[in-house]
């Protein structure tokens, strides 16, 4: 089914939410649909994109906790079994169906809002929507943490599932919960930024699609170069969150003590540093163009 370019890239840039007097009827009740809207398709596209891509998470997580080579996280895996390859995926399922939800649907509200209660430019408080979206979504941050603690092989004779993990962190307390919070508030609000804020332009660059077929195609390309750039950008966000994750109880070392730490385990190489990154950017694209794909593909649906 054809689609013109206006309708797309309002589609794209969340504009039937600034839309004034959009339902004669009951305009409040149109704005509720098109919010709630956001959130489902959010939803949606993450459960997909966690149900394909969870192992290749695994081994880029083993290369990213560890250092290791991506042969020898391969075969980590393999010796843990079949049975735990999709170990610790409740948290994540939990976590990023969540977060997307949130991610998405928070954008337009927050958009919505200070395009209603402020003057400022539109790329001011898109931006700043972003940023609000993504540091709500760090409310999440125990699920990161539990799947961290799970998917460590160290960690496998403490605890089989999601529920025993938060068992055991609850002995600590609510603030064990929440370690890596920091890595994760300054990959979760910047890399929003730069995501709500490319992504129209560079689905432009595109040829222009003629057919949903080829929409679905430019959402997918669009969503995985972006996927890409910003997985390699704050890859090292990810490194030090993995590693203060991994821990159990005992002190709270600050990011900056942690990322030291790992800079000079790693002979002070910058590339050591991004050890994991090239399976991260193949996954990224995989990944965030499953997501951007389904998220379209269902907006536009729905």
């Amino acid at each position: 089914m054809p689609f013109s370019t206006q309708a797309i890239l309002g589609c794209m840039m969340g504009s039937e939410g600034f839309s004034p007097g959009s339902s004669e009827e009951d305009p409040s009740s149109d704005v509720t649909a098109t919010s709630s809207k956001h959130y489902l398709c959010g939803y949606c596209a993450a459960f997909t994109n966690i149900a394909v891509t969870f192992p290749i998470q695994k081994v880029l997580f083993r290369q990213q906790l560890y250092g290791l080579k991506t042969k020898d996280a391969i075969q980590q895996l393999q010796k843990d079994g079949i049975r735990n390859l999709y170990r610790g995926i409740l948290p994540p399922l939990m976590q990023k169906t969540t977060t997307l939800a949130l991610m998405f649907g928070l954008y337009e509200d927050f958009s919505s809002l200070l395009h209603s209660h402020t003057t400022a430019p539109e790329l001011l408080t898109r931006s700043m929507a972003a940023v609000l979206a993504g540091t709500t979504e760090a409310v999440l941050t125990p699920f990161e943490r539990v799947q961290t603690l799970l998917q460590d092989y160290k960690h496998h004779d403490k605890f089989t599932n999601t529920y025993q993990a938060f068992k055991v962190l609850k002995v600590y307390g609510m603030r064990e919960y929440y370690r890596g919070l920091v890595p994760i508030l300054l990959r979760n609000g910047p890399s929003n930024v730069l995501f709500f804020g490319l992504r129209g332009p560079i689905k432009q660059c595109l040829p222009e699609a003629t057919s949903y077929s080829t929409h679905l195609v430019n959402d997918f390309i669009c969503g995985g170069l972006l996927g890409a750039m910003l997985g390699f950008l704050f890859f090292p966000m990810n490194v030090v969150k993995a590693r203060m994750q991994a821990q159990i109880g005992g002190e709270f070392q600050s990011f900056s003590t942690v990322f030291v730490k790992i800079w000079l385990e790693r002979d002070r190489k910058l590339i050591n540093l991004f050890r994991g990154a090239h399976l991260n950017y193949h996954r990224s694209v995989l990944s965030w163009g499953i997501i951007n794909a389904t998220y379209e593909f269902l907006l536009k649906l729905l």
